[in-house]
């Protein structure tokens, strides 16, 4: 995880949620906050291919400043996580993050993905 727009206590609270998430679901999650370049589907497709289990995987990639998230899912969890799903998530850290809530709302889109994704 990549974020210097979390404090140290929000950032290991979310390292937990993220972690009840991963064994909710058995897919990796890793989440990026931070300043994107150039596109973002692109830039978070080319974050997400550079993990350990890209297939297995799912990108939650945040630019606060451009007010953009974008979700990517590798090959197996796709198969679990629809793309309405995604949608929901994004919904639910986008109508938090309005209120100015980053942490909140990070934390409950991994949340829905560990909730969606599960076998």
């Amino acid at each position: 995880m990549s974020s210097t727009a979390l404090t140290a206590t929000e950032r290991a609270a979310l390292d937990v949620t993220i972690r009840t998430a991963e064994q909710r679901c058995r897919a990796e999650i890793s989440v990026f906050v931070g300043p994107v370049a150039g596109d973002p589907r692109d830039f978070a497709t080319s974050l997400h291919n550079t993990l350990v289990l890209p297939s297995r995987s799912i990108l939650v990639m945040v630019d606060p400043a451009r007010r953009v998230v974008e979700i990517v899912t590798g090959g197996h969890t796709r198969q679990l996580l629809t793309d309405d799903e995604s949608a929901q998530a994004v919904a639910a850290m986008t109508e938090r993050f309005a209120g100015g809530d980053l942490a909140g709302g990070l934390t409950r889109g991994i949340e829905l993905l560990g909730e969606f994704a599960k076998d």
